[in-house]
């Protein structure tokens, strides 16, 4: 029951998926259940990543032979996943890249980082970020469209096991009084991160068993080195982490999963 308890939570902080009434009451709150929840991670990776791959890959299913099928099937797939998540960790990626690009004074990037309003780095990771995994995924869909399912539900369930990383090895370095994450950010236990690899290892297992043990190498080590880059950015920029650092490695492990995939094939 407090497993449940903490998914519903997760899915709650992670999604637009709405957890009210009844529910609510019975699924409760504190920060120390939402710094719990954090395990889940990954597991709400899963509902993502299934969701992007019945769009999308029903969509290839239904639509005429076309170059441009696999195009429009990345597209809606990845408005289908942003429209869920409610741009949570595109958001972060913008106010990633105009904190650390605004300012190589590190009192003046977090600062920059906090403000809601989009700046010019900001508005320019998006558009880069969006054109990169939208080329990326209709190349998948262009081979075969068990490829992009199974990339797709790979990536999201990875991308979100990696920044548990963060959480575990960086100092939290964001605002502690205003921050929704901050109880989530602040620390994750030895059992929390086992259970975030476990819905890591489970999606590894199905994607094995649907493309073969190979598929997962060029992923995983795309993702690996790509987490690794971003949290010596971090670490040198910001001396530790805040909760938009967690969503702009997200993004990148996300996209680094399908450059992987590509690369491979």
């Amino acid at each position: 029951m407090a497993w449940l308890r903490h998914y519903l939570l997760a899915l709650q902080f992670f999604t637009r998926v709405p957890v009210t009434g009844r529910v609510a009451a019975w699924v409760g709150y504190s920060p120390a259940m939402l710094r719990a929840s954090a395990a889940h991670f990954p597991g709400i990776g899963w509902i993502v990543g299934l969701l992007a791959a019945a769009v999308a890959g029903g969509l290839l299913v239904v639509l005429p032979p076309s170059p441009f099928a696999p195009l429009l099937a990345a597209v809606l797939s990845t408005i289908a996943t942003v429209l869920f998540t409610g741009a949570l960790h595109e958001d972060g990626l913008a106010d990633v890249a105009d904190g650390l690009g605004g300012s190589a004074q590190r009192e003046r990037a977090l600062e920059i980082m906090k403000d809601s309003r989009i700046g010019a780095f900001g508005a320019l990771a998006l558009v880069l970020a969006l054109l990169a995994k939208v080329s990326l995924l209709a190349l998948l869909g262009s081979i075969d469209v068990r490829v992009l399912c199974a990339s797709l539900l790979l990536a999201h369930v990875l991308s979100r096991t990696w920044p548990l990383l963060l959480i575990r090895l960086l100092p939290y370095v964001g605002d502690a009084a205003g921050s929704k994450s901050k109880p989530m950010a602040d620390a994750i236990s030895a059992g929390g991160l086992a259970a975030g690899f476990a819905w890591a290892l489970a999606a590894a297992a199905l994607v094995a068993c649907v493309q073969g043990a190979a598929f997962l190498l060029a992923p995983v080590a795309a993702s690996v080195i790509a987490l690794a880059i971003m949290a010596r950015w971090f670490l040198r920029r910001l001396q530790g982490f805040t909760g938009d650092c967690l969503g702009a490695a997200q993004q990148v492990c996300e996209i680094a999963c399908y450059l992987g995939v590509a690369l491979a094939l």
